[in-house]
């Protein structure tokens, strides 16, 4: 059984043996990063309220939204940072790093002020439909929150480069910190002062910042001495091929923020901020098959852009099919944790928050669906084939907040409807990606199947 392990992690394609050991490592960082999120809930429930830590989901979900500014730059890096190292050029290398730190740095410092000067006008208890008198409160804490938020964006361009080099178990590391600090902040919070929104949200806010800034200087100074970004190394001509492909993610991204970031948002709206809650347990729970599947997936993204850049073609499908079978075995596990989904909710929460079964039916289907089409869409981002994935994104995006509001207003279908919406969008990418999967590997993919 040893010998045959030992086997498993060292035979076959150098390629294969890298994403083996990135997905055996990951599982088990995964896993306790799991089970650190799942710790967190009902600490910080226990820290706030239901409406409270209703309020700061939505808040944060919010400001999610601007993690797509660096406009597609992260995975613009990711894709050229592969391509380049696969041909041995690590002058290139290091000036598209250098390139990317000194564009995303100039768009998060523009953002800030942007963003500084705008919230004086905003009112963030409409907004998130909460009591007049938290008006000053919330105003300053979404200023601080968003200023870590932009140091963050530079700060976690490491990870793309980790992903590129195919170093996702690492990557996944630096989440599994963040989260075991967050407890521990969080837990001291608990013990030594009320229950504070700002505290909570300075928590989640800095913790992250202040892990992936270590991890910068660590492995700038050790393992990518060579790319170490440079003012010298800044060359904006390079731009255009950082933006060329980073625009089109941009477009995905901003899609992907209306069609998954925007459910807190509407359900606050519609039911208060307290519904968010359970809508969040259902979420982080069957979330926990599609954490282990994109654990499974993730390496390939950039194994893909290496393999198709020299034209290994054979390995790019059997690694699809073995893809496929691992995402038949998430779609039965998923089924079972449908299964046990009450009893689960009850022993974790103790019976704090009630969670529809409609809601988790529909939770369970929208896991096995989205699995389904990370497969695709991680080849067809690894390749750079986007435009078809881009012009779709859109038209989904602009169907997602109306089919919601449909099902869980005017079908009456509560917040359960909220994710009906989110699968109806996403159905049409069932049949899609494997079909330009199929064109592109068998080299019959033209026009914008070729884009």
């Amino acid at each position: 059984m040893v010998s045959k392990v030992i086997d498993f992690f060292s035979k076959g394609h150098e390629r294969s043996i890298k994403a083996k050991k990135n997905i055996a490592i990951s599982i088990v960082i995964k896993g306790l990063s799991i089970f650190a999120g799942f710790l967190l809930v009902p600490l910080a429930l226990e820290y706030l309220d239901a409406t409270r830590y209703g309020i700061w989901l939505t808040l944060s979900s919010i400001l999610a939204w601007f993690g797509f500014f660096d406009i597609g730059l992260g995975n613009g890096l990711r894709n050229k940072f592969a391509e380049a190292k696969a041909n041995g050029d690590n002058k290139l290398v290091k000036i598209y790093v250098s390139t990317t730190y000194a564009l995303v740095a100039t768009i998060m410092i523009s953002l800030f002020i942007l963003f500084f000067i705008v919230n004086n006008f905003l009112d963030w208890t409409k907004i998130l439909n909460t009591l007049p008198n938290l008006q000053t409160d919330l105003n300053n804490m979404v200023i601080v929150v968003f200023a870590f938020f932009c140091i963050r964006f530079i700060t976690k361009l490491i990870t793309n480069i980790l992903l590129a080099d195919q170093k996702s178990a690492i990557r996944d590391s630096l989440d599994l910190i963040a989260k075991i600090m967050n407890l521990g902040l969080i837990f001291l919070l608990l013990k030594t002062t009320e229950g504070s929104l700002f505290k909570l949200a300075f928590v989640y806010s800095a913790t992250p910042v202040f892990v992936l800034l270590i991890a910068s200087l660590f492995f700038f100074s050790k393992y990518y001495s060579a790319y170490i970004p440079s003012i010298k190394y800044i060359d904006f001509k390079y731009s255009k091929d950082l933006m060329k492909l980073g625009v089109d993610f941009f477009i995905i991204q901003i899609s992907a923020i209306i069609i998954f970031s925007t459910d807190n948002m509407i359900i606050t709206q519609l039911f208060g901020p307290a519904e968010v809650t359970p809508y969040n347990i259902a979420h982080k729970y069957f979330g926990m098959a599609m954490m282990g599947f994109i654990i499974i997936v993730a390496p390939f993204w950039s194994a893909f852009t290496e393999a198709y850049t020299k034209e290994d073609f054979n390995w790019i499908k059997k690694s699809i099919k073995k893809l496929i079978s691992s995402w038949i075995v998430l779609a039965l596990g998923v089924i079972i944790m449908l299964i046990i989904a009450n009893p689960f909710y009850a022993f974790w929460l103790g019976g704090k928050i009630k969670v529809p079964l409609l809601l988790s039916v529909f939770m369970a289907f929208y896991v096995i669906m989205l699995s389904w089409n990370t497969i695709f869409v991680h080849f067809i981002n690894g390749v750079g084939k986007v435009r078809l994935q881009r012009n779709l994104s859109i038209i989904t995006a602009l169907l997602n907040i109306p089919l919601s509001i449909f099902f869980a207003k005017y079908l009456d279908m509560g917040i359960s409807g909220i994710i009906l919406g989110t699968i109806s969008c996403l159905a049409i990418w069932i049949v899609i990606g494997p079909v330009q999967y199929y064109k592109i590997i068998n080299k019959t993919a033209k026009g914008i199947w070729n884009k």
